[in-house]
């Protein structure tokens, strides 16, 4: 069995649904589709909550109206059949009622918005579903409300849908298509919640870990994972295989094509994921699994909005149990570190997250003397098969980037990864001097 995820810009025109059907009905392969919410939907309905929010009742009746307006023609152009219509505009009118009615709700509290936002996973899978059964697919919805759910932590309780799903799938064993929804789940209340980290990305993972899937297909607008940021690079490829590890580390440092959180529950059940382009299907985008191709250098994807920080005591000196005191006041103030850099003295990080930033110099200073934190820095991750054999890899990169100016540099902690912390004013720079150094040449 496979799991195919279709993200918004997929399924956001009626002529992509169209290509979505042929596309999941080409074979005899028994799929669990998983669907996001149509492009635009999701914001459309954040706009809606906050107007609910503010009071401002007519406005949102007023954005409620154009966004219902937007299905109405959709329906118009995706089914043939006035049954097939019938159904579409059945489907638009019962989820619009139901957010028409939290209008009346004060205060709209975050469990209103919630419910709201949830709409557009609904939308999506019930109008693609009563597609499906206008073309005669032998085909069922599964409502992901009744097999994902989260924990007080937010965690995805994977043992819970492998178990719902199990029972939910062997009611439907005549079916080739199941359509679900992406990112949408109950949390511990039993109340509307989502995903938040991957939305439908996560979904899909989850999904095939659980199920123990032969395959996830994550099907974007773009032919698989590219070896570089192709808004900022020219001539930039997609890249064929990668390992779980490789993926993760891509996407972790800014890959946009794919949430970190969705490489999670593939690797913990090996589970292979394949990146896939709904615009040319026949694009054989990027394989993610355990094997990889013997390419030194693989990919580079960038990752903005870090501050560094630089911490140095004498104390530090011959001590132990001093690295521990600093990352537990990281953990009080539940700041992951994503760069590491030591010196006998000193001790360089680096966090994405500056919410509690006050805080945290506040406790350092009290046993630490700090230097002002870099704002707008940026990290640089290259990734590739940098094993102790394979000689002159820093010597590549450092000779790409011998022009533009290194804050910190970490390699070594994996055999996959090497990251360069420089200003983002250097960003576009560094990319395309990555590019033709490693790549090009």
């Amino acid at each position: 069995m496979h799991v195919w995820k279709f993200g918004g810009t997929s399924v956001g025109k009626p002529e992509r649904m169209h290509s979505i059907r042929t596309l999941i009905t080409s074979d005899d392969t028994r799929k669990i589709v998983v669907l996001s919410a149509l492009s635009g939907t999701t914001n459309a309905l954040l706009a809606i909550g906050e107007s609910l929010k503010a009071n401002n009742d007519a406005e949102a009746d007023t954005k409620i109206d154009t966004l219902k307006a937007h299905y109405d023609d959709f329906i118009g152009e995706l089914y043939k059949t006035t049954e097939g219509k019938t159904a579409g505009q059945q489907v638009v009118d019962n989820e619009f009622s139901f957010i028409r009615s939290l209008i009346g709700i004060k205060p709209f509290t975050l469990k209103q918005e919630k419910e709201l936002v949830a709409e557009g996973e609904l939308l999506s899978t019930q109008i693609f579903q009563a597609y499906l059964v206008e073309e005669g697919i032998h085909s069922a919805l599964l409502p992901a409300l009744e097999f994902m759910r989260i924990d007080a932590d937010n965690e995805p309780e994977i043992h819970f849908t492998e178990q719902k799903l199990a029972e939910l799938l062997s009611q439907h064993e005549d079916k080739q298509i199941i359509v679900t929804q992406g990112f949408i789940c109950r949390n511990p209340r039993g109340e509307v919640d989502n995903l938040k980290r991957g939305g439908s990305d996560y979904t899909a993972s989850l999904i095939g870990g659980a199920i123990r899937a032969e395959e996830i297909q994550i099907w974007t607008d773009i032919d698989g994972m590219h070896n570089n940021d192709p808004r900022i690079v020219k001539n930039t490829f997609p890249v064929r295989e990668l390992t779980f590890d490789e993926a993760a580390e891509l996407a972790y440092f800014g890959a946009k094509i794919l949430h970190p959180s969705t490489i999670t529950p593939a690797r913990m059940f090996g589970v292979p994921v394949r990146l896939k382009n709904t615009m040319d299907p026949s694009a054989a985008g990027t394989l993610i699994a355990d094997r990889t191709s013997s390419e030194v250098f693989k990919a580079i994807a960038a990752k903005d909005g870090i501050t560094a920080l630089y911490i140095h005591s004498t104390r530090m000196l011959n001590a132990y149990g001093f690295l521990r005191r600093i990352f537990e006041i990281f953990e009080k103030y539940k700041t992951p570190v994503d760069m590491l850099a030591t010196s006998e003295v000193s001790v360089s990080v680096t966090i994405d997250n500056t919410d509690r930033l006050q805080e945290i110099t506040d406790e350092l200073n009290t046993f630490c003397t700090l230097e002002e934190p870099d704002h707008d820095q940026t990290i640089i991750c290259i990734v590739g098969n940098f094993s102790a054999d394979n000689e002159g890899v820093a010597l590549r990169v450092f000779n790409a980037m011998h022009t533009i100016p290194i804050r910190m540099i970490s390699y070594g902690g994996t055999e996959s990864n090497l990251s360069l912390l420089v200003h983002g004013r250097y960003k576009v720079e560094a990319l395309n001097a990555l590019n033709d150094g490693l790549f090009l040449v």
